[in-house]
């Protein structure tokens, strides 16, 4: 086990995470992920390999029933893989997301986490950087299940909710 190389999908839906402003509607917009050039590119992980799959470019709250069935098939592509998975999702459907995987991923043999930002990886001040390393240590070093990590903590799926007035989530 010593300097193993680990297997990690990062899996992007879209989200507050990877919004950009975009000039000519003078909106923030998901228009593709910005995580590879803007986090990992810059991060030293030389005992993970990373596999960046783009599934989805969109706001949480247009997510559908056939979204979460799109994601949840990419976790089971990438679990087949022999690959742990962070999936990067806006916050405020990520929990339904979340809730979803785990009702219906059985057996799963390697951790699966979601994590995202409350403010676009662009801003000075966002958590996007702090919450994308969190989570690719905590896919590594949780046990097997469906997992959120946000803000330094790890919350286990399905007892988590975000909190809007505290811009975080916490244990329900």
């Amino acid at each position: 086990m010593k300097n193993e190389i680990i297997p990690i999908s990062v899996i992007t839906t879209g989200g507050t995470i990877e919004k950009k402003y975009d000039e000519s509607e003078g909106t923030l917009v998901n228009k593709e992920s910005l995580v590879r050039n803007t986090i990992l590119s810059v991060l030293r992980l030389p005992f993970s390999q990373i596999f960046l799959r783009s599934l989805l470019s969109k706001d949480s709250l247009q997510f559908t029933d056939e979204d979460r069935e799109l994601l949840l098939l990419a976790i089971k592509e990438e679990l087949a893989l022999n690959r742990r998975v962070l999936v990067l999702h806006g916050t405020d459907t990520m929990t339904l997301s979340a809730k979803y995987c785990f009702e219906n991923l059985k057996n799963v043999a390697l951790p699966v986490v979601f994590t995202g930002a409350m403010k676009p990886i662009g801003f000075l001040d966002s958590d996007a950087t702090q919450n994308v390393v969190e989570g690719l240590l905590a896919v590594k070093i949780l046990p097997p299940g469906i997992f959120l990590s946000f803000h330094n903590k790890i919350f286990k799926v399905p007892n988590v909710q975000k909190n809007k007035a505290k811009g975080t989530f916490e244990e329900i």
